[in-house]
C-alpha cells in the first residue's frame, strides 16, 4: 500500500464509514437473475397449455382404464418436457460460462492510504484512484484529471472513447455517457488513456447501469403466438370433442338400448375427436429446433422465439459489435502530395512508412486506447523495424483548446536532437504545422472526404528539436505535417451476405446507433442496408408516440440514440404492425432487447444484462447466424403446419369410422383399443417425420408471413378437412361393400383398420410439401419417413401373423381377396388428392 498524504487533501473515507455505508446501501452489484435449475425449467414447461393437455389427456385414459392410451400420451408428455429440459438447462449452463466470473476490483483511498477491494464494496463517496486500463467500479465525478479519456462504449455502443477533465464550479448535476470534457464517469467504463481521482457519486441499483437494469424489470415479455394459437385450439377442441360425445352417447344410447356399448362408443368418438397430436407436434418441434439451432451457435433462452423469427418483418441491429467488430482498424492513408492507401489492399508503399510509424510513436507504448492499438496493429502488418534504443523522454497531453497529444523520443546517438511525434484532430495538427492556403484546403478536403465515408480522421506530424526544448509545449516545436490517418470500426465478416439475405426473405434491416448520422449511414451502405430517411436521437425525443409510429417505417437508420429513445423505436415499430427482432450486446441495448418479440443478444462481446434479457444468443458473435435462424424459423413454421394439416385430415377417417356405424346401422369398426393403436401411429409420423422435414423451396425468398395470421387458419384447416373427407368417403365406400358382400364383422374390422393405416400413410405423403407434386414429395430425402414406414409395416404384420394380437383387437385373418382393397384404396386417395392440389393452385392463380 502506498501512503498518499496530503495529495490533494484526498484522504478518501475511513474504514469504518465504508463498512458502516456498506451496511446501509448494500454492495455495489446488481442483483443476478436466480439461474434455472432443471426443476425450474421443468416446472415452467409443465405451465404451458400444450403440456397441460397433453397430461390431462393422459390422465384421463388412465382414469376411464384404457392403460395403453394412457401410457403413449404420457411418455410423449414425458420425452417433451425431457428434451426441453435438457436444452434449456444446457443453455443455462452456456450462459454462465458466458459470464465474466473474475469480481471487478476497485483501488480506492480509505484512511489516506490506497487500497485494491473488490468492486462490490465500493461505496457512495469512495475516492477511485484510476489510471489507464482501470474498469470504473461504479458512478463518479472528477476531482482530478490528467489527460483522462474513457471507453463508454457499454452504454453508449461507441467504441471511440471520449475525453474528461475535473469537475467545475458550475457543472450541471449529470450528464449522459458519451459526451467530451465531462467530468462525469460511468459504472462499467474502461480508461484508456491517462489517469485521476475520482469521488463515487452512485452504486449498484442506483448507477446508471443500475437504473437500466431496474426499468427492465418493469418490461414485460410478450405471450409467443404459438402459446396464444394453442390456448384457443385447446378450448375448441375440448369443447366441440365433449359435445360430440355426449351425442354419440346420447343418439347410441336411445336407437340401440344398450347404454354400456353407447359409454363405449361415446370414449371412442371422445378420443377420435381429440388431437393430442397437437401439443405433442408444437412442443417437440420447437425442443427439437432449439437443438438443431445450438449446433450452428445460436441459443435459444425461450424456444418460442424461434418460430417467431421466421414471422420477424423488421431486424433492429446496433452498429458497434454487431455490424462491427468494435476494434479499430486503419483504413486509410493520406499524404500531402495526394497520394492515398488503403491497408486492406496490400502493404503501403515506403512513402507511407513514415506517417505509420510517427502514429505509433505519437501513441503509448503499451496502448489501451483502441486507435492507438490501431497504429501499434498496422506497424507490425507493415513490418517496420523496431527503433532500438529510443526511450521516451516528455509527453505533452490533450487539452480542451488543443485536441493534439505529442511524445517526445531520445535516440541512442545523444548528439542528435530529439524527436517529437504527434497526433491530433486534423485542425489541431494544422494549427500546429502552420498550415495556410492551398495546403491547409487540401487538408480540409481529404478530411471531409473521409468523414464522408463514416471514417474518424486524425492528423500526424513530426518535429525534431534540441534537448533544451524538450520540456517546452508542443506549440513551440516546428513541426511538419506528415499525412493523414483513417480509422473505422471494420464489417463483420459475411454481413453484407447477411442482410442482402434479410431483404430478399422481405426483412427489413433498420441500424440504430449512438454513432453520429454521418458514420452511421457509411456503415450501412457498405453493410448494404437499403438506403431511407435517416433520424437522430434528438429528433425521436421530439416526437410523440402516434408521430414516431407513423414515421418509423420509411427510417433505415437512427443515429445518437440513447437507451430509452431504443425501447421507444422498437415499441414504435410494434405499434405500426411490424414483428420486430433486436439485436445488440451492450448494456444500452438491454431495454429495447426485452421489448423487441425477439431480443438477440452476442454471446462473446455481449454483456450480462443483454444476455439476460434477450430471448436467442449467438455464442460466436456471428451476424450471418440471424440468417439461418430465421431460415429454421421459417422452416419450423411450415413443417408446424404441415403436421398440424396432417393431424385434422387423419382425424376425420377415424372419427368417421368411429360415427358412421351409428348413422348407417353399420357394425361398429373402431373402439377405443384400435383407436390408441392408430394413435401410435400418427404420432410418431408428426413428431419425428414432418419435424425431419426439408425446408420449402425459395423459403428465403418469400415475405414474411403476417402476425396476424392463425396457425389453425381456413386455408390450412378446410383443404386438410377435404383430403381426410375423400379418404373417410373410400372407407365408408369400403365398409358398406364389405358387409354387403356378407364378411364377417371381424373380417371387415381387420380390412377396415389395415385400409385406414394405408390411407394415413397416404395423408403424410399428402401433407409433406405445400410446393412440390406428388411425384416430387414421393422421392424427397426424408429418412424419418423410411424408418417410421419400415416400423408400420413391420408392425402390421405382426398383427397379422401374431393371433394372441389379432384376439385382442378383434381381427380375424385378412383373405387374399382382401390384399388389393388394401393396395389401390391409398393409391386413389393418394390421386384424388393429388387433383384437389392442382384444382386449389389453378383457383389461386
Amino acid at each position: 500500500m502506498a501512503t498518499i498524504g496530503k495529495q490533494a487533501d484526498h484522504l478518501g473515507l475511513s474504514a469504518s464509514q465504508a463498512r458502516d455505508r456498506l451496511a446501509e446501501q448494500g454492495p455495489n452489484e446488481l442483483p443476478r437473475p436466480t439461474r434455472r435449475t432443471p426443476l425450474r425449467i421443468a416446472a415452467e414447461v409443465l405451465k404451458e397449455p400444450m403440456f397441460a393437455m397433453l397430461l390431462a389427456a393422459g390422465l384421463i385414459y388412465l382414469l376411464l382404464g384404457d392403460g395403453t392410451e394412457a401410457l403413449v400420451l404420457l411418455g410423449f408428455a414425458g420425452l417433451s418436457i425431457l428434451i426441453t429440459i435438457v436444452q434449456e438447462a444446457r443453455t443455462e449452463r452456456t450462459l454462465e460460462a458466458l459470464r465474466d466470473l473474475s469480481a471487478p476490483r476497485a483501488l480506492v483511498i480509505r484512511d489516506g492510504e490506497t487500497v485494491r477491494i473488490p468492486g462490490r464494496e465500493v461505496v457512495h463517496g469512495d475516492m477511485l484512484v484510476l489510471e489507464a486500463g482501470d474498469r470504473v467500479a461504479a458512478d463518479a465525478l472528477l476531482i482530478e484529471a490528467r489527460e483522462l479519456e474513457a471507453d463508454e462504449s457499454l452504454l453508449t455502443g461507441e467504441a471511440v472513447p471520449v475525453r474528461k477533465r475535473a469537475a467545475q464550479a458550475g457543472d450541471p448535476d449529470r450528464a449522459e455517457p458519451g459526451g467530451d470534457d465531462t467530468p462525469y464517469l460511468f459504472s462499467g467504463a474502461v480508461i484508456t488513456h491517462g489517469g485521476g481521482i475520482a469521488r463515487v457519486s452512485a452504486t449498484g441499483l442506483r448507477s446508471r447501469i443500475g437504473q437500466i437494469g431496474r426499468f427492465l424489470e418493469t418490461l414485460e415479455t410478450e405471450v409467443p403466438h404459438l402459446q396464444k394459437e394453442t390456448a384457443r385450439m385447446v378450448s375448441l377442441c375440448a369443447v366441440g370433442g365433449v359435445t360430440i360425445a355426449l351425442l354419440v352417447v346420447l343418439l347410441d344410447g336411445w336407437l340401440r338400448g344398450d347404454w354400456m356399448a353407447a359409454f363405449l362408443a361415446g370414449i371412442a368418438t371422445a378420443m377420435s375427436l381429440l388431437p393430442e397430436e397437437f401439443p405433442v407436434v408444437l412442443t417437440i418441434f420447437l425442443a427439437m429446433g432449439a437443438w438443431r439451432i445450438a449446433q450452428v451457435g445460436v441459443l435459444t433462452r425461450r424456444a418460442s422465439a424461434i418460430e417467431a423469427l421466421g414471422a420477424a418483418t423488421v431486424l433492429c441491429t446496433d452498429k458497434t459489435g454487431t455490424l462491427t467488430q468494435n476494434r479499430m482498424t486503419v483504413t486509410e492513408l493520406w499524404l500531402p502530395t495526394g497520394d492515398m492507401a488503403v491497408p486492406g489492399d496490400g502493404s503501403p508503399g515506403p512513402e507511407f512508412h513514415a506517417l505509420i510509424e510517427t502514429a505509433a510513436l505519437a501513441s503509448a507504448p503499451v496502448p489501451v486506447d483502441p486507435m492507438e492499438v490501431a497504429f501499434h496493429n498496422i506497424v507490425k502488418d507493415v513490418r517496420l523495424p523496431a527503433r532500438k534504443g529510443w526511450q521516451l523522454t516528455h509527453t505533452n497531453g490533450l487539452r480542451p483548446d488543443l485536441l493534439a497529444m505529442s511524445n517526445v523520443w531520445q535516440t541512442e546517438l545523444m548528439g542528435e536532437g530529439l524527436t517529437v511525434a504527434a497526433k491530433g484532430a486534423p485542425e489541431a495538427i494544422a494549427r500546429l504545422c502552420r498550415l495556410d492556403g492551398e495546403a491547409h484546403r487540401a487538408l480540409d478536403r481529404a478530411v471531409r472526404a473521409m468523414a464522408a465515408r463514416g471514417i474518424r480522421v486524425l492528423g500526424v506530424a513530426t518535429a525534431t528539436i534540441a534537448p533544451d526544448d524538450r520540456d517546452k509545449g508542443h506549440e513551440a516545436h516546428d513541426f511538419s505535417l506528415l499525412g493523414l490517418i483513417g480509422l473505422s470500426d471494420p464489417l463483420r465478416a459475411g454481413v453484407p451476405e447477411a442482410i442482402a439475405q434479410c431483404g430478399s426473405a422481405g426483412i427489413r434491416v433498420v441500424m440504430i446507433t449512438g454513432d453520429y448520422p454521418a458514420t452511421a449511414q457509411a456503415i450501412a451502405a457498405q453493410a448494404g442496408i437499403a438506403s431511407g430517411e435517416v433520424m437522430t436521437g434528438d429528433q425521436v425525443g421530439a416526437l410523440s408516440d402516434a408521430d414516431l409510429a407513423a414515421r418509423v417505417k420509411d427510417v433505415t437508420v437512427f443515429a445518437r440514440t440513447m437507451p430509452e429513445q431504443k425501447l421507444r423505436i422498437v415499441s414504435a415499430l410494434k405499434a405500426a404492425g411490424e414483428v420486430v427482432a433486436m439485436t445488440g450486446d451492450g448494456v444500452n441495448d438491454a431495454p429495447a432487447l426485452k421489448a423487441a418479440h425477439i431480443g438477440i443478444a452476442m454471446g462473446k462481446r455481449g454483456t450480462d444484462v443483454a444476455r439476460e434479457a434477450s430471448a436467442i444468443v449467438l455464442v460466436e458473435d456471428d451476424f450471418g447466424a440471424i440468417v439461418v435462424a430465421i431460415r429454421l424459423g421459417r422452416r419450423i413454421y411450415d413443417n408446424i403446419r404441415k403436421a398440424i394439416g396432417f393431424i385434422f385430415a387423419v382425424h376425420v377417417p377415424i372419427a368417421g369410422l368411429a360415427l358412421s356405424p351409428l348413422l348407417l346401422g353399420l357394425p361398429l369398426v373402431l373402439g377405443p383399443i384400435q383407436i390408441a393403436l392408430l394413435e401410435m401411429i400418427i404420432d410418431p409420423v408428426c413428431a419425428l417425420v414432418f419435424e425431419a422435414e426439408r425446408e420449402e423451396s425459395r423459403i428465403m425468398h418469400r415475405p414474411p408471413r403476417s402476425p396476424a395470421e392463425r396457425l389453425f387458419s381456413a386455408a390450412l384447416v378446410v383443404p386438410s378437412i377435404l383430403y381426410g373427407g375423400i379418404a373417410l368417403a373410400l372407407l365408408i365406400g369400403l365398409h358398406i361393400a364389405t358387409t354387403y358382400w356378407g364378411l364377417a364383422p371381424d373380417r371387415v374390422r381387420a380390412v377396415l383398420f389395415f385400409a385406414l393405416v394405408a390411407s394415413i400413410m397416404a395423408l403424410a405423403l399428402v401433407n409433406r410439401s405445400f410446393s412440390t407434386s406428388l411425384t416430387r414429395a414421393l422421392w424427397r430425402n426424408n429418412a424419418s419417413l423410411r424408418y417410421v414406414a419400415a416400423a408400420v409395416l413391420t408392425a402390421c404384420g405382426l398383427i397379422l401373423t401374431v393371433e394372441p394380437l389379432r384376439r385382442i383387437l378383434h381381427f380375424a385373418q385378412p383373405e387374399p381377396a382382401d390384399f388389393p382393397f388394401l393396395i389401390l384404396l391409398p393409391v386413389l386417395l393418394l390421386l384424388l388428392c393429388e387433383g384437389v392440389k392442382g384444382l386449389q393452385k389453378n383457383i389461386r392463380s
